[in-house]
């Protein structure tokens, strides 16, 4: 397992176990401080999930272990030599800097993910052959919605962004499945809205095919994914920051256009409508 970042190597070590939600939690918890899991007392990473202390021992032995302690010399057993990441010796950064460095760490863990393509590979597949494409993203996922939805409309003949939640947002599910709607790509980030889990039950309900981007494996909406990709997010700052799941939805995009055999002739078609009308300013 080494040579690979502390997060991938927890990601493996939690792959595939059937965890209750509050040891998802810790799970989640130990996955976004990777790199202090190894050092952390069951107490500290009690305090850090928001969980009792006991809870971190079921959650150890659920892994296979005898307990907390037998979990954390695994993990320093297994950790690299350089625990650092390559900082120097003496090296402060400040609160920014921090930040845009944990950022690169989510973007180095997403770079690993996708050494195996074939997950991205078959998501693209069952988003191309979805018509209409519908791309559900609320609060504070809204935004990678909309991103993913406005590109994907440049190459797919149909695409129905849902950001907004309330009463229609089962109603343009039941529109879009009698549409022909084969599957729904979900961009989830937290805190996650219960709305959000609710719209992905419902859509499988309905007959969806549910292919979800979040910020963990151990996400509330994993249950009700049939795909799902993890891309962590930043929390060094005030508000989440979200630079590995935007590029993750660009990745899902590129191997969508592969699926669409129309995909690059959309293109050109845009880009000569565009000069022709002096759309962008060169």
């Amino acid at each position: 397992m080494s040579g690979s970042s502390p997060a991938a190597r927890l990601q493996r070590l939690f792959e595939g176990q059937r965890l209750t939600p509050t040891q998802r939690r810790i799970a989640h918890s130990m996955v976004r401080r990777a790199a202090d899991a190894p050092f952390l007392s069951s107490v500290e990473l009690a305090e850090l999930a928001g969980v009792s202390q006991p809870s971190v021992t079921r959650f150890a032995v659920a892994l296979g272990f005898d307990g907390y302690p037998a979990l954390r010399k695994h993990l320093r057993e297994v950790a690299p030599a350089d625990a650092t990441g390559g900082v120097g010796v003496g090296e402060i950064f400040n609160e920014y800097q921090q930040a845009v460095r944990a950022e690169i760490e989510n973007l180095r863990h997403l770079a690993e993910l996708l050494a195996d393509p074939q997950p991205v590979e078959r998501a693209g597949r069952l988003l191309a052959g979805s018509k209409p494409l519908l791309v559900l993203g609320l609060r504070a996922a809204s935004s990678q919605a909309r991103g993913f939805g406005y590109f994907a409309a440049k190459v797919h003949p149909d695409v129905r962004v849902l950001d907004e939640g309330g009463s229609m947002l089962r109603d343009r599910i039941d529109a879009a499945t009698r549409a022909g709607a084969s599957a729904l790509m979900c961009f989830a980030l937290p805190r996650h809205p219960r709305e959000v889990v609710d719209a992905l039950a419902y859509a499988r309900e309905r007959g969806l095919t549910v292919v979800t981007v979040a910020d963990s494996a151990f996400a509330p909406v994993a249950e009700h994914s049939d795909l799902l990709i993890p891309a962590a997010v930043g929390t060094g700052l005030a508000f989440d920051t979200a630079c590995a799941p935007m590029l993750l939805g660009r990745v899902l995009l590129e191997a969508m256009c592969d699926g669409l055999p129309e995909a690059q002739a959309r293109l050109e078609d845009f880009d000569a409508r565009a000069a022709a009308r002096g759309l962008f300013v060169e």
